[in-house]
């Protein structure tokens, strides 16, 4: 009887930490093939228009960057510039349990659902300052949740030269906001990430759900969180 009630106390104190480490295994899984579609979809849109970057290529308007989704990907869903129903909810939580407000219609996003399950948001960005071509939020696993950002909800970021990465900040606001002055081309280096995780991903501040993606590539596609 002893025996069988340390293996209990034992089990009740491992299998929650078991339970945790393969859903976050299984999130990162969903990213990195979201991830790879995108990727890889990048690189045949550039050979395509035979063009040196992504810039020439024609990532310069929301319907250059609908249109790239419906092209090269399988989609099962398109709400237009609409969020719902193509996200679960319209308001995600946070890693602190604050909320990160998702809703629509907005003019400067498309959303899909994909046939891998992912539900993905796209918005062109068209700043001529900027190295970053496209904007992505992801929801890797679509209907299911904990819809939660950082866990299965992400911003991946493409950039003209091809590399998808984390938002980067050069020289933008201290307090956390979305205010940028200058941006820096991919890839990110770690320092820049982890500034990323701390300042808009581990925190409440506003954010576009960047900060949590360069976390996971800084610590080789773990979620140590």
């Amino acid at each position: 009887m002893v025996t069988l009630g340390i293996i209990g106390v034992v089990s009740a104190i491992t299998v929650p930490t078991l339970m945790q480490n393969y859903q976050r295994k299984s999130y990162v899984t969903q990213l990195h093939k979201v991830y790879n579609e995108f990727q890889q979809a990048a690189l045949q849109y550039q050979t395509d228009r035979n063009a040196v970057n992504l810039k020439e290529a024609g990532f310069a308007t929301q319907d250059a960057a609908a249109n790239f989704v419906k092209t090269y990907f399988k989609v099962v869903q398109d709400c237009g510039h609409d969020v719902s129903p193509c996200f679960p909810v319209s308001v995600y939580k946070k890693l602190d349990g604050t909320t990160y407000p998702f809703s629509g219609p907005q003019d400067n996003i498309n959303t899909f659902v994909l046939a891998s399950g992912a539900s993905v948001a796209v918005d062109s960005v068209s700043n001529d300052n900027s190295f970053i071509v496209l904007s992505m939020m992801v929801d890797v696993n679509g209907k299911q949740g904990p819809n939660v950002v950082g866990r299965d909800f992400f911003g991946m970021y493409l950039y003209q030269n091809g590399v998808i990465d984390d938002y980067s900040v050069l020289d933008g606001d201290p307090s956390g906001s979305n205010s940028q002055t200058e941006v820096v081309p991919a890839p990110l280096d770690k320092e820049t990430r982890e500034d990323n995780f701390q300042r808009a991903c581990n925190s409440s501040r506003p954010t576009w759900g960047h900060g949590c993606f360069g976390k996971i590539l800084n610590d080789n596609w773990e979620m140590t969180y």
